[in-house]
């Protein structure tokens, strides 16, 4: 080696030096930041445990299910998001303890894909309702979730119905099942803005980009916004699994002229905090656990997860699994927290909270700082290899020797990089179990470089459009396991598929000036019989089938269900499979609505559908009503003495029409308006009609014309009826 190369070496190791000095000094500050967040949590533990927790019970489900369901919005806004919607709609309405819920997706004119997906969502599940955007996207995430605000009100106006919460998820989010009655639970205890916490799903294989934002996650969800809630009283959206109380949606719509969101913003969420904070609304991060492992998401128990800890109401998430996605991400996040959170929020009066504006906004240089020190330490690292693996080398002295400050801040700094590593593999263990604890200090080095790369991606996209407010929403690719979900053949078109009828027949029957379902209106021709009809719509609805006499089902089931449930839901008990029963229904009941039904039997429930107007007469049979006519009790006579006439069953029940069908086949009452309306009517206090009338969804005179026309229909069941008496 020259004399010439080994001075420039040299120079070279006196820069390094000056750098790692340099480096040192400024980790020394933000360790002793980060420390300070973790000896706050730690004390302010060790005060609650002898003080709230070792006089008081611990709060748990029972809590919950006290309050009353009240109706909730769940908004969500998709961009380029085919076949994650129907998904999450699916894994809702079977885990979900919660039935007063509509779910409102957000989608673009120039996206029919997602439209087409949503769409087909729409026809299995009636509470997710279809929302397009007046804009063609991408636009920003605020933009479209205030189109789906303008949905949402809508809905309301037409429902008669107000929502106590408006609930912001993604398409790709799973769901807790108490996350609802929680949202609930705390909208009664006055609460304007609820945020529980995140938990992204790590990768089976072990992959650095997907872990390191578990590692994140676990210590900022279960540690930092705790502290930040204590000592300020300001929580930050996370975007997902927050909860707005109707007085926060109206305050911030009232700001904004009827917009609740900044468009500008590509972390609306974010911004939405501070603005609720200023006006003195009452904000929380909610860590609730429950006790029941049946009522947590379903988990894979590792060594080291602490029970009551994982079983926290939280929601899980498939993040980017690639370096190019997560930059991407994080770049979002980054513009949207550190540029346009500093113009558009600036500072507070509050000195808490600009100490956390502070830390919010410190990555600007902190990623840098924490990527030069991996370089740094990389490059020792090759040095000392070089010497180790070659000794015949020059030998330089270390950088590190011979400076008592350097190795004073080493020797600091090393002691909180040690805490940090412990407190996010106690923070990852706890949730994700002992391995990923362990997988988090490697990831550690991984995440600065992804930071990193992610801030300058940020700086540039600033830099280079010169406004941080009119960076684009660049949207993130998530995953959510997907199903197959086949498009529903129309009833008319099987029928003419199976040879049942005939083009020219199904197209009179749809024609036919008197609106009926089309099954019935087959029926009243004489087209079809009850089976063909009962066969077609299984096939449709990818339902089984029961058939069975109304008037000879068990008495003990009968007692058993409530009639308020068999009422509500047009459904009578029929049967019993091992632990479950099965309930017999002439339509397509929702799963949001067996899960309700499920919950309160607390019993498993399997729904067949039934011939037209079996449940029907069960119904008027078992369960009468106070204002049941002459000619209904003289039709179940007749039916009753004549219990093996299959024709006379047939030729009655092709009358036998329930009034909630009438009222919505005749376009009295929007169908997702109807389901709505039924959440809260309780047979027990009033008739549907005086709901319906009550609720203002429809008239006395429309309601009178609905009675008329059910009537007529019986009239000639009764005229059958006593013909054969």
């Amino acid at each position: 080696m020259s004399l010439e190369l080994v001075n420039i070496l040299v120079h070279v190791l006196y820069v390094l030096k000056v750098l790692a000095i340099l480096l040192a000094t400024l980790m020394l500050l933000l360790g002793l930041d980060d420390l300070f967040i973790d000896i706050a949590y730690w004390v302010r533990l060790l005060i609650r445990r002898y003080r709230v927790y070792g006089k008081f019970e611990r709060a748990d489900e029972r809590r919950l299910f006290a309050v009353p369901e009240q109706p909730l919005a769940i908004m969500v806004p998709a961009w380029h998001e085919v076949g994650v919607v129907g998904e999450m709609a699916s894994l809702a309405a079977s885990t979900m303890d919660y039935e007063n819920y509509q779910i409102f997706v957000g989608t673009y004119p120039n996206d029919p894909e997602t439209q087409a997906d949503v769409d087909a969502v729409c026809q299995h599940f009636p509470n997710v309702h279809k929302v397009v955007c007046a804009r063609p996207g991408p636009t920003s995430k605020a933009d479209c979730l205030n189109n789906v605000i303008d949905a949402i009100l809508r809905f309301e106006a037409e429902a008669r119905v107000q929502f106590a919460g408006f609930v912001m998820h993604d398409a790709e989010d799973v769901i807790s099942p108490l996350e609802l009655r929680l949202f609930n639970y705390l909208l009664n205890e006055g609460k304007d803005m609820i945020q529980i916490p995140v938990y992204p799903y790590a990768s089976e294989l072990g992959g650095m980009t997907a872990g390191h934002y578990v590692d994140e996650f676990a210590e900022n969800h279960g540690k930092d916004v705790v502290v930040r809630e204590a000592l300020t009283g300001q929580v930050p959206s996370a975007g997902v699994g927050t909860c707005f109380s109707r007085k926060a949606i109206t305050a911030l719509l009232e700001d904004g002229n009827g917009i609740a969101f900044d468009v500008q913003s590509l972390t609306e969420d974010y911004d939405i905090g501070f603005r609720l904070n200023r006006k003195g609304m009452k904000t929380i991060f909610a860590r609730y656990s429950v006790e029941d492992p049946r009522l947590a998401l379903n988990r894979h128990w590792a060594l080291g997860m602490d029970r009551h800890f994982a079983r926290v109401i939280c929601v899980r998430e498939h993040f980017p699994r690639t370096w190019s996605h997560a930059i991407r991400q994080k770049s979002r996040w980054i513009t949207g927290i550190v540029f346009q959170g500093t113009s558009n929020l600036g500072w507070s009066s509050s000195l808490a909270l600009n100490y956390f504006l502070w830390r919010d906004r410190r990555g600007l240089f902190a990623y840098a700082l924490g990527f030069l020190v991996n370089l740094l330490f990389l490059v020792l690292l090759a040095m000392w290899l070089v010497t180790l693996l070659l000794p015949d080398a020059w030998h330089f002295q270390s950088i590190l020797a011979d400076n008592w400050f350097l190795s004073a801040l080493l020797l600091i700094n090393g002691f909180l990089l040690f805490n940090r590593l412990f407190q996010r593999f106690w923070f990852v263990s706890r949730y994700y179990g002992v391995i990923e604890g362990l997988r988090s200090a490697p990831r550690m080095m991984w995440s600065n470089f992804i930071n990193f790369f992610a801030n300058v991606k940020a700086l540039r996209q600033v830099l280079a459009i010169g406004d941080a407010r009119r960076v684009a929403w660049d949207k993130t690719t998530h995953e959510f396991p997907s199903l197959d979900r086949p498009q529903r053949v129309p009833l008319g078109r099987r029928l003419v598929e199976q040879g049942v009828i005939s083009e020219e027949q199904l197209e009179a029957a749809i024609t036919s000036p008197v609106r009926r379902r089309l099954g019935r209106e087959l029926l009243l021709r004489g087209l079809v019989d009850s089976q063909q009809v009962l066969q077609a719509l299984a096939g449709q609805l990818e339902m089984e089938t029961v058939s069975f006499d109304p008037f000879a089902l068990d008495r003990r089931l009968i007692e058993d269900f409530p009639r308020r449930l068999a009422l509500r839901y047009a459904v009578l008990p029929v049967a019993e499979e091992g632990d479950a029963l099965v309930l017999a229904c002439e339509r397509a009941i929702s799963q949001v609505s067996l899960g309700a039904i499920s919950r309160q039997l607390q019993r498993p429930v399997r729904c067949r559908l039934a011939p037209q107007g079996r449940v029907t007469l069960g119904l008027r049979y078992w369960y009468p009503g106070r204002h049941q006519s002459e000619e209904s009790r003289l039709v179940l006579e007749v039916l009753e003495r004549h219990r093996g006439d299959a024709e006379l069953m047939e030729r009655i029940c092709r009358h036998q029409v329930q009034l909630g069908d009438l009222l919505q086949t005749r376009g009295m009452v929007p169908v997702s308006l109807f389901r709505q309306a039924m959440i809260d009517f309780d047979p027990s206090r009033e008739s549907l009609g005086e709901h319906l009338v009550q609720r203002g969804m429809i008239t006395q005179e429309v309601l009178d014309q609905a009675l008329r026309d059910q009537a007529q229909e019986q009239h000639v069941a009764y005229l059958i009826a006593r013909e054969t008496a």
